[in-house]
């Protein structure tokens, strides 16, 4: 039978590729030989359900275990009351044990009505012929009411363990175990400054490692003798960063509809056209990732990443929220980032879309007659847009303090709809956001830097920063733009200025104030 690389659900090893959950997680079977209860957190599909269905199998095919992985998201519909929340919940166990356990293995008592989570485990631990396991999955799905109770019922059963509960337990969710009592409504309502106190260590699924991603890929190549060159998979471990979905995402795109015909190989041009698609398609998981962008939380982190300003004073809690959401990974070199070169595309472009939808009609006078780029036509339809429809887009940018960055990237991106791509660069503390521009055989390279109230004029600053990044372009000539968000100015349309300038390299520069 065929297989495909897997982006919809947990992977199935009959159809899908995919990497021993074992080896992503070779600790647990040792906790789960010492009797432990632990917490499994990772962002999502990255492959946690896959992992634990596939080791649940693993251990019950063993002989030594009956394992299986159980979910309680059924239960989120009714956070406050937990009587509801658990008959759903065991219903749908019932449903996983008779799907996932041989015959033999089901609990043979009869369930009674009202039945808690507490007693159902405690029978079936007291009559199973092996010790049981069992993984429950989107623990962090349940909240308040029916999120204490559960936890408080696995608390009271745990010292009861092995004959009287299982054996060994796993929570598992997108979020770690310290963040359960804010989703609880705080920890005094669980009076105890642990929500699951009980747990002897919590894990985390990492993104895959370069020499994953070779092996996945390669498990195509043997399937239908078609190669990843090797700088096609080095770019999509690059773009990825071995995000599992993402990994997946590019070979399917690449394989099942790029290059269909598995003698020809998936080249670094291959894999570039697939990471298009997916931004531009933003399939649900990166719609997904993008949803969470108006959160508060979410928001004052990524803003000033954006910006490339310095972090404000954030609670550590909601820095780890994102490193748990996996928007952001900590740099080697110091700080926060943003986790990988797709989502640093996708960020900006759904922050700028709604100022893309409230663009008026603009005609693309900035083409040639042969439809090339002209950089100079460019610049005059840009400053004519700029003066006349920039302030009032203003409002349609959801992260004030970078709202003229998303109203020209919402412009350029009009621009290579038809037929370009923009790249961006930007980090915490640089104070700029870097962006280049390809359109054919044109490379532009522009600085977009802010002038802020109590701050010097940044020209100085940015004509050094743009002559680097320029020169790592290979490029003479290119864009400095500064905002001014200093108050008391005139209007937009009055105080948008070019000027020409030479950079310390003495590259061309065309200095744009608005």
């Amino acid at each position: 039978m065929p297989k495909w690389f897997n982006t919809a659900g947990p992977c199935q090893a009959d159809i899908h590729y995919m990497l021993s959950p074992t080896a992503r997680l070779p600790e647990l079977c040792r906790l789960i030989d010492q009797r432990n209860y632990f917490v499994i957190h990772a962002p999502r599909q990255v492959g946690k359900t896959t992992a634990m269905i596939a080791l649940a199998q693993e251990l019950t095919e063993s002989e030594q275990y009956t394992a299986v992985m159980v979910s309680v998201e059924v239960g989120a519909a009714f956070p406050e009351q937990p009587d509801k929340a658990e008959v759903a919940i065991l219903r749908s166990w019932q449903d996983a044990i008779d799907i996932w356990l041989p015959e033999e293995l089901h609990p043979t008592f009869d369930r009674e009505e009202g039945q808690n989570i507490s007693t159902f485990l405690k029978q079936w631990a007291k009559i199973s012929p092996r010790p049981l396991v069992i993984f429950i999955d989107e623990i962090d799905s349940l909240q308040n009411q029916t999120l204490i109770s559960v936890l408080r019922q696995l608390r009271d059963g745990y010292p009861r363990r092995p004959q009287g509960f299982p054996y060994s337990l796993g929570l598992i969710g997108m979020r770690d175990v310290r963040d359960y009592k804010v989703k609880s409504g705080g920890s005094d309502k669980l009076n105890t400054s642990s929500p699951f106190n009980i747990k002897v260590a919590s894990l985390t699924l990492e993104n895959f490692t370069f020499e994953d991603v070779q092996s996945l890929y390669q498990q195509h190549t043997e399937s239908t003798g078609q190669i990843f060159t090797p700088e096609a998979v080095r770019h999509a471990f690059y773009l990825t960063d071995g995000q599992p979905w993402l990994v997946n995402a590019l070979a399917r795109q690449a394989t099942e509809f790029l290059v269909e015909d598995v003698t020809q190989p998936i080249t670094i041009g291959v894999i570039e056209q697939a990471k298009e698609i997916l931004i531009q398609r933003q399939d649900t998981h990166l719609d997904s990732l993008a949803e969470r962008l108006r959160e508060n939380r979410v928001k004052q982190i990524i803003e000033p990443i954006l910006a490339g300003q310095d972090l404000p004073d954030v609670p550590d809690d909601d820095r780890r929220f994102l490193l748990d959401l996996g928007l952001v990974k900590r740099s080697p070199l110091g700080g926060l980032i943003i986790a990988n070169p797709i989502y640093k595309e996708v960020l900006p472009r759904v922050l700028s879309q709604g100022s893309q939808d409230s663009l008026p009609q603009i005609q693309p006078s900035w083409l040639n007659a042969d439809h090339s780029l002209n950089p100079h036509q460019l610049l005059e339809a840009f400053l004519e847009f700029w003066r006349q429809h920039g302030e009032p887009l203003f409002k349609s940018a959801p992260y004030h303090e970078i709202a003229p960055h998303l109203v020209l990237m919402a412009f350029l991106h009009r621009v290579v709809n038809g037929g370009g791509s923009l790249e961006r660069e930007y980090a915490i503390g640089s104070g700029r956001m870097d962006v280049c521009l390809r359109y054919g055989g044109v490379t532009l390279g522009m600085e977009l830097k802010v002038w802020r109230e109590g701050k010097p004029d940044p020209m100085g600053k940015g004509l050094e920063q743009i002559d680097k990044y320029l020169a790592g372009l290979g490029l003479e000539t290119g864009w400095l733009v500064i905002f001014d968000r200093r108050p008391g100015l005139p209007p937009l349309e009055d105080r948008t200025t070019t000027e020409s300038a030479v950079s310390p390299g003495g590259r061309s520069i065309v200095v744009i104030r608005g």
